[in-house]
């Protein structure tokens, strides 16, 4: 979905029809940084070793950067389908508590972050180290 819009973000919501292909719901046509897309290129990266997961991840950064950094911060976005995005002047708290971590953690090989043997992420990406009872 990333690849398919003009900004190179997803918007919230698509329309899947005939179980092929999707589209931009205009009601849903906009990005509030959510992290469950690099969440998932991180787990996957790290499951599979496959770099494709970080190539993904660095698209996805790079048009987080291009559209919606702003002077102060990040901001939403609406019309990510179209050329001309429209910035909300919004962040929410878990841009960078959740998305940038998983990206962060994309980027790093060395990381300590065992999230198979050693550690869990409670709902805000927070890692624990897990001790079996």
């Amino acid at each position: 979905m990333y690849v398919r819009t003009n900004s190179g973000l997803s918007p919230e919501e698509v329309r899947f029809e005939n179980g092929i292909d999707f589209f931009v719901e205009s009601r849903a046509d906009f990005y509030i940084l959510r992290p469950e897309t690099v969440e998932s290129f991180f787990i996957l990266n790290y499951l599979t070793g496959d770099p494709v997961y970080r190539e993904w991840g660095w698209d996805v950064f790079q048009a987080i950067e291009n559209v919606c950094k702003q002077k102060y911060g990040y901001s939403e976005i609406h019309r990510v389908s179209e050329h001309n995005v429209t910035v909300t002047d919004k962040m929410e708290s878990f841009f960078p508590a959740e998305t940038l971590k998983y990206l962060y953690l994309l980027f790093d090989p060395d990381t300590k972050i065992d999230v198979l043997n050693k550690h869990v992420f409670n709902t805000e990406a927070h890692p624990f180290l897990y001790i079996s009872p």
